[in-house]
C-alpha cells in the first residue's frame, strides 16, 4: 500500500490532522513553527496561518473556527482567507515549570477538549506532564485528570466513547493505556496497559480510531503505522516513506483515506527527503468524523 505525498510541507513537527467534510479539506499544525495549515482536496492549494505561540493540537469549534492547545493554554482560533488569524485565549494552564507546552489533544465523542502537557526538552525525561480536560460550560475550567507523563500522546476514543486511549511516547516508557470512560462526566478510570510498544517497532505517537473500533498509532522512528484490535492484538502495519510519522486521521469524501503528518528533523538537509510532509493512504477501512468542541458542556 503506497503512501502518496499530498503536501511537501517540510514541517518541523507536523501534527494534529483534522478532516473538515464541509470544506473537503485537511487542517493540521506545525508545532515548532506555530503554524495552522490547510490543504484543499479540490484544488491542492495550501493555506497557512501563523499563531502567537507554538500550536500543538486542534479540534473544530461548534461556534466556528478552532479550539486549540498551545504553549500556555487553550485558545479559540479564527483563520481568515486573507492569511490573518484571530486568537482568543479561553483558559491558561498552570504548568509545573516554565519550559513546558501542551502536546497531543482532541475532543471526546461528547465534545470535551482534552490535551496533555510536556517539558519541551524530551532529553530531560521529566515526568511533569499532565492530561487536562477543558469544558467551556464550566466557566472555562481546566481540570487535571491524570499526571506523571513525560510525553503524553496517542489520545483517542472508541466509537461509542466508552473507552479512552492514551500513550507516553518517551523512549523510557512507550506504553499505550486504555481506560473506561464515563461519557456523562468525562472521567477516565480503570487504567490498564493496552499495548506495550516496547515489543513493537517505533514509539507510540499520535493516533486515530476507525469505525470498527480499531486503534491506529503512528510508530515514530520506525516509519510505520500500526493497527491494533480492541483487545490489543496487532492487526497489521503500514509502511511510510518517512522515519517519523506523527499522527493519522481519517478523511476524504467516504472517510476511507488515512492522512498522516510527519517530522522533519533539523539535521535533515536532503533536498529529496519527504520528511515533514503530509501523506494519504487508502487502507480499505473507514474512519469517523472528529467531534466538534461543544461549548455548552
Amino acid at each position: 500500500m503506497q503512501a502518496e505525498l499530498i503536501v511537501d510541507a517540510r514541517n518541523a513537527v507536523g501534527e494534529s490532522p483534522v478532516w473538515v467534510p464541509q470544506e473537503n479539506a485537511l487542517y493540521w499544525v506545525d508545532i515548532a513553527n506555530g503554524g495552522l495549515q490547510r490543504w484543499s482536496a479540490d484544488t491542492g492549494h495550501v493555506h497557512a496561518w501563523q499563531t502567537p505561540e507554538m500550536l500543538a493540537c486542534i479540534a473544530r469549534h461548534s461556534g466556528g473556527g478552532w479550539v486549540a492547545g498551545m504553549e500556555s493554554g487553550f485558545f479559540h482560533l479564527h483563520p481568515h482567507s486573507d492569511g490573518s488569524l484571530d486568537s482568543e485565549r479561553l483558559a491558561s494552564v498552570e504548568h509545573r515549570r516554565a519550559d513546558m507546552r501542551l502536546n497531543d489533544g482532541r475532543c471526546d465523542r461528547q465534545g470535551r477538549f482534552w490535551a496533555g502537557s510536556m517539558v519541551l526538552n524530551m532529553g530531560l525525561s521529566a515526568p511533569e506532564g499532565r492530561l487536562y480536560r477543558y469544558s467551556a460550560g464550566q466557566s472555562g475550567v481546566i481540570e487535571t485528570q491524570l499526571d506523571g507523563f513525560i510525553v503524553p500522546n496517542g489520545l483517542g476514543f472508541s466509537p461509542d466513547g466508552t473507552t479512552m486511549y492514551l500513550s507516553d511516547s518517551h523512549p523510557d516508557v512507550q506504553l499505550i493505556w486504555a481506560f473506561d470512560y464515563d461519557t456523562e462526566t468525562g472521567t477516565p478510570s480503570n487504567r490498564r496497559v493496552f499495548v506495550d510498544m516496547n515489543h513493537f517497532p517505533g514509539r507510540p505517537d499520535g493516533a486515530a480510531v476507525d469505525a470498527e473500533g480499531f486503534y491506529w498509532i503512528c510508530a515514530n522512528d520506525a516509519g510505520l503505522i500500526h493497527r491494533f484490535a480492541p483487545d490489543g492484538r496487532l492487526d497489521f502495519s503500514l509502511e511510510m516513506p518517512v522515519k517519523k510519522p506523527t499522527m493519522c486521521a481519517f478523511g476524504g469524501s467516504r472517510m476511507d483515506t488515512l492522512f498522516v503528518t510527519s517530522i522533519r528533523p533539523g539535521d535533515d538537509h536532503d533536498p529529496h527527503s519527504l520528511a515533514g510532509g503530509v501523506f494519504a493512504l487508502n487502507p480499505n477501512v473507514k474512519g469517523l468524523a472528529e467531534p466538534l468542541f461543544n461549548d455548552l458542556l
